[in-house]
């Protein structure tokens, strides 16, 4: 506020000076005048001082702002992910990217030219009201009926800029869908509909984004009847009121100067800048409001449990009414402290169990109670922080391995830090790079697949979680790092069940889950071995790509854990 006043000093005092120093050069006063346009160019130098000071103070301003909507963004696309069956948002992307972007930018310019904008014209009508106060009484009022016709004009803009928006984001989604189902659409020939479905996407944009030029143009009219019609007013009646000795020559010239020097431009500015920036900005604002997560309803009464025994309950899921179900009328029970390896076909719904054993799918029938109770009433913020999934594309955040490794243990020791490290191998990783406090992922250190796969394990072993799915989260790892990974794992308090990536998994398991479409068999390595061609076919390939020989044990004695 203060640095603003300074910066629009030298628009309130240019109409007195100019109208003094005309007046003396008029009377021969060679030396006021002088002195008049000295101190009109001291304003000016003391006018850019105060806008040099004024920069820090709004980036203090915007810089939080932009971050608490990326926040709030993505914690409210990442619930609707979680907790809706709903298709990902695919225009959450273009929101994230130029809305909040646009946001910023637009607070900017309403910081830096609304703000300068407002006092110029506060302070030319203030010397203006010193210099001719009737003058002022007129480009007021003239100025207030500009706002009126603006105000008028404003919801009409408003909704031609959402509809843009909205016209935007359906581009987003189409292209999106187009090229995720890209192979889909060219196996089916149906490459041709799905441009055209674009195509029309991108046509509607631009159809939409014409109304809000037509629309945005009236501004004009708002300009002249605040900004210049004042000037007219002013220029038509200046003989008479100089005949009548209500205004000088010179105060005729600094009454000039404030409505063209500093009202018109200002007044056009402001308009320009709300009627583009301004309204884009609140249509922004109030669209990414759309997308943040909803406000949470009644806790669940379930506290988090005690025991972390997992028992699967006529457990039965399909990804659609008509599909085929991809679990079927599960039962098995996992003790505490067990270790549980999941093994099956490509495809077999390995991974979709995981899901459903973490909550993060639903099913159609059946429970999964951890220690007794359902996870569907434990409060799902207890249930995060016991129950971890570490799926196969591991996550590495721009940052540290210190800030990669905390993350779910801000708490977390130098000790306990240096014990996971060395737990799952992480050690000889970081010992390379320079140690934890390198920095990793997108401006720093470049990780394989591997050592990313090896900082996630790590970051889950520091962490609380006593329920831990390894969904082939060790796919990247040599046999030997992924034998010690998950033998740190087995021993480590809690409930370990992983998603074979190989075969070797099972042979270090209490007990093996084999699923076989509806069938689901259950037993130890030894047992599915020989009581299972399908579990002695896997045996036999793996083995065989290793370059051992081949071995299988029939078929008989199977135990059914499923339909």
């Amino acid at each position: 506020m203060v640095w603003s006043v300074v910066e629009t000093a030298p628009v309130g005092a240019s109409g007195l000076l100019i109208s003094t120093a005309i007046d003396h050069f008029l009377s021969h006063d060679v030396l006021p005048a002088a002195g008049a346009l000295t101190a009109l160019l001291v304003a000016a130098l003391v006018g850019a001082a105060a806008t040099r000071r004024l920069f820090p103070w709004m980036a203090a301003v915007i810089e939080p702002v932009r971050d608490a909507f990326v926040i709030a963004l993505v914690e409210g696309v990442l619930a609707d992910a979680v907790n809706s069956a709903r298709p990902p948002d695919l225009a959450s992307v273009a929101r994230l990217t130029e809305q909040v972007q646009t946001v910023r930018e637009v607070l900017h310019a309403l910081l830096r030219i609304i703000r300068q904008i407002v006092f110029a014209s506060v302070a030319a009508l203030v010397g203006l009201s010193l210099l001719a106060p009737l003058v002022a009484l007129i480009s007021g009022g003239l100025v207030l009926a500009a706002m009126a016709l603006f105000a008028w004009l404003l919801p009409g803009l408003a909704a031609r800029h959402k509809a843009v928006l909205l016209a935007e984001e359906e581009v987003a989604q189409r292209a999106g869908t187009a090229f995720s189902g890209v192979r889909d659409a060219i196996a089916c020939a149906g490459e041709h509909r799905v441009i055209a479905g674009v195509d029309q996407a991108v046509d509607e944009q631009r159809r939409r984004a014409r109304a809000l030029a037509r629309a945005t143009a009236a501004r004009t009219l708002v300009v002249f009847v605040g900004g210049q019609l004042p000037v007219v007013v002013l220029l038509a009646s200046a003989p008479s009121l100089l005949h009548r000795g209500y205004l000088s020559l010179g105060e005729l010239a600094g009454a000039v100067t404030y409505l063209t020097v500093g009202l018109e431009p200002a007044l056009r500015k402001m308009l320009e800048v709300l009627a583009t920036w301004g309204l884009e900005m609140a249509v922004s604002i109030t669209r990414l409001g759309e997308g943040f997560a909803e406000p949470a309803g009644t806790p669940a009464t379930s506290p988090a449990p005690d025991a972390y025994d997992l028992e699967v309950d006529g457990l039965t899921f399909a990804y659609g009414p008509h599909a085929t179900p991809v679990v079927q009328d599960l039962h098995c029970t996992v003790p505490e402290g067990s270790h549980l390896v999941v093994v099956g076909p490509s495809g077999i719904g390995k991974s979709t169990l995981a899901g459903l054993l973490t909550g993060l799918l639903t099913a159609q029938r059946g429970r999964v109670l951890l220690g007794g109770a359902d996870i569907g009433g434990v409060d799902q913020r207890e249930l995060r922080r016991f129950v971890a999934l570490i799926p196969q594309e591991a996550y590495v955040f721009a940052g540290t391995f210190r800030e990669n490794l905390t993350y779910l243990a801000p708490r977390a020791t130098e000790a306990e830090i240096t014990e996971a490290l060395e737990a799952v191998g992480l050690r000889p990783v970081t010992d390379r790079l320079g140690g934890i406090d390198t920095r990793v992922g997108a401006g720093g250190a470049d990780l394989s697949q591997g050592e990313r796969q090896l900082v996630a394990l790590a970051r889950v072993y520091l962490s609380p979680a006593r329920l831990v799915i390894l969904d082939e989260a060790t796919s990247g790892l040599d046999p030997e790092t992924e034998a010690k990974a998950e033998a740190a794992f087995a021993r480590r308090p809690g409930t370990l069940i992983v998603i074979a990536h190989r075969i070797s998994s099972a042979r270090r398991a209490d007990q093996v889950l084999l699923l076989d479409g509806c069938t689901a068999r259950f037993g130890t390595h030894d047992q599915l071995a020989a009581a299972s061609a399908l579990y002695a076919d896997l045996v036999g390939n793996w083995d065989h790509e290793r370059g051992r020989p081949l071995t299988y044990s029939g078929n008989k004695g199977e135990k059914d854990a499923g339909c």
